[in-house]
């Protein structure tokens, strides 16, 4: 069925919402327009789904909503009674028409006689987690496209033991979300029904101050929070995300009171409108919190996405500059915050593990061993290492004590199966007041890192390629390193290939063949003799594709000289392909 015919269908639907129509019909006459809405079917992958909000199969609509609430709805009442009857909760962002895409996933859920539990307002990613274990449901969704720009929303699904789903499960939910023949024609529940006969029930206060009371256990020094909360200086900005309250409460509940908020990016706002992206990642984003920090001689700037699932952070670096850290550089001081006071206070169990992405950076792996606790590598996206905590959860094998992603993802308490900006803010400010009472900063604490493990530096680049073209573009600059590998990057040899498409890894000096244990993924990872790496992958939510950079150096001249000669050389092999 070409696009044409999609688009007659639509058009010719007498019940078509109103809105909807209207779009189309201000576009009418662009054809370029209508076929990129409806040249396919918005993809519902493992992550879920992500676009661009509005009018066709491939926007994020009331439509497109059914129909993956259908999907999952289908995949439901599969699983038997007791899943209808433990049901699904869902949650959502600020973004424009989340609150009513929740109620549209709610509605076509309990047409099926599925429970679900929705918020009373908007909640960070992380309470979606805990919420589903904490009210026994048997899935979860949110609703949000993250720290995607306005037009974006999204759609996530959860399974009962809060994570992400993992490619089995979410292989499955795919299949019945892809049987679904007319979007168009799924039926809903009505919202009135639906709560008068407990099919649909709103949720909020109780499972808050759960999660709260299971946070404020992550704390290991509250006696030095009691010491020097009140002197520690935080400014924070929610971004205009969900965060506000979950943030300010537990900092005071944690003993922190000189707190500071961005007022500005403190209230949820669907159009983002103070920053160009709501993007802790991006050090623009941190730009007014910057001038809170100047006035008010701030120790530590936090930051959350608009779902709160990423957090960043700013620290005066020596030159009296605030300086926003990578996500790998905070990690990297959190982790060795918990393992050195874990050991010191005889916290430490003897079969810990850290989990980590294979594109963050080395530097955990290598603090984690001083400690002799095991650093475990799963592909990029933070369901892996949910799904990682669940497998030792069951099998004893590990206990979990920290997970992160260079984006800025990181996980303490395993109560939730996601990043988790909430705890990372609230124990590197934690982190921020122990440092403060040795005399040291956040900053000092992170060159310390440094010296000690070695000077580690990371880096992401991104290509943006939209539309069918872009689709090509970016399998293109794929096919091109996997069938024409460099041999060597900046003049220095490569000494591995991994290929996870393939699931193997290949030693380039010896000729020899090994096998990758990860699920597939169209990922390419190469890696130099001198301890250098890059890896390619295209984003499985957006049209971009990334590409990511690590070095180690003796010293940070050497580090900086080593990180700009790899990426240097990358890219320019990348826009050589993308411009021929």
């Amino acid at each position: 069925m070409g696009w044409e015919t999609v688009y007659e269908k639509w058009t010719a639907d007498a019940n078509l919402d109103l809105d909807l129509k209207k779009q189309l019909d201000t576009i009418a006459q662009d054809p370029s327009k209508l076929e990129d809405c409806f040249y396919t079917n918005l993809e519902f992958g493992t992550g879920g789904m992500r676009g661009e909000i509005g009018p066709g199969t491939n926007r994020l609509n009331i439509y497109t909503i059914r129909k993956a609430s259908e999907g999952l709805a289908r995949y439901i009442v599969n699983a038997g009674e007791d899943a209808v009857k433990r049901g699904v909760v869902i949650a959502h962002d600020p973004r424009h028409f989340s609150a009513e895409f929740t109620l549209e996933a709610a509605k076509t859920l309990g047409a099926h006689g599925i429970k679900t539990y929705i918020f009373d307002a908007l909640r960070p990613t992380p309470v979606l987690s805990f919420a589903v274990r904490f009210l026994n449901a048997f899935s979860g969704i949110v609703i949000t496209a993250s720290h995607n720009p306005p037009q974006y929303n999204g759609y996530k699904v959860y399974n009962e033991f809060g994570g992400q789903l993992p490619p089995a499960e979410a292989d499955e939910v795919i299949r019945y979300v892809a049987s679904v023949e007319d979007e168009l024609s799924v039926k809903v529940g009505n919202e009135e029904e639906l709560k008068a006969s407990g099919l649909l029930e709103v949720v909020g206060a109780k499972v808050d101050q759960a999660y709260q009371d299971k946070v404020k256990t992550l704390s290991l020094n509250p006696e030095t929070i009691q010491k020097v909360g009140s002197d520690l200086k935080i400014v924070y900005t929610p971004l205009h995300g969900t965060s506000y309250h979950p943030i300010v409460n537990g900092l005071k509940n944690w003993g922190f009171t000189n707190v500071t908020v961005v007022k500005e990016q403190a209230e949820p706002d669907p159009e983002f409108s103070t920053v160009k992206s709501p993007n802790p990642e991006e050090h623009a984003a941190f730009k007014i919190a910057i001038d809170y920090g100047k006035k008010l001689d701030a120790d530590l700037l936090i930051g959350t996405d608009p779902d709160s699932d990423r957090l960043g952070v700013a620290v005066k670096n020596d030159q009296g500059e605030y300086e926003v850290l990578t996500g790998n550089q905070t990690g990297a001081v959190l982790l060795n915050y918990l393992l050195t006071q874990k050991k010191e206070k005889g916290l430490l169990p003897n079969n810990g593990v850290v989990v980590k992405t294979i594109v963050t950076s080395e530097i955990g792996r290598t603090i984690a061993a001083a400690f002799g606790i095991p650093t475990i590598d799963t592909l990029t996206g933070f369901k892996f290492i949910g799904e990682k905590i669940h497998e030792y959860e069951l099998s004893g094998k590990y206990s979990f004590l920290f997970g992160y992603e260079e984006s800025y993802g990181y996980l303490i308490g395993s109560f939730v199966r996601d990043k988790d900006a909430v705890q990372a803010a609230l124990f590197a400010c934690e982190a921020a007041a122990y440092f403060k009472s040795q005399g040291k900063s956040f900053y000092d604490a992170l060159q310390d890192v440094f010296k000690t493990y070695g000077y580690f530096e990371e880096g992401l680049e991104s290509l943006t390629l939209k539309g069918i073209s872009g689709k090509e573009e970016i399998n293109s600059i794929m096919n091109d390193f996997r069938t024409q590998p460099p041999t060597e990057v900046a003049n220095v040899p490569v000494a591995f290939i991994e290929d996870y498409k393939k699931s193997e890894t290949t030693d380039v000096a010896q000729k020899a063949v090994s096998t990758i244990d990860l699920p597939v993924s169209n990922v390419l990872k190469y890696k130099l003799s001198d301890g250098s790496w890059f890896c390619l992958r295209p984003s499985g939510t957006e049209p971009k594709i990334k590409f990511y950079f690590g070095v180690k150096g003796s010293d940070a001249a050497d580090r900086d000289k080593k990180f700009n000669a790899l990426k240097t050389a990358v890219m320019d092999r990348v826009h050589g392909l993308v411009s021929k």
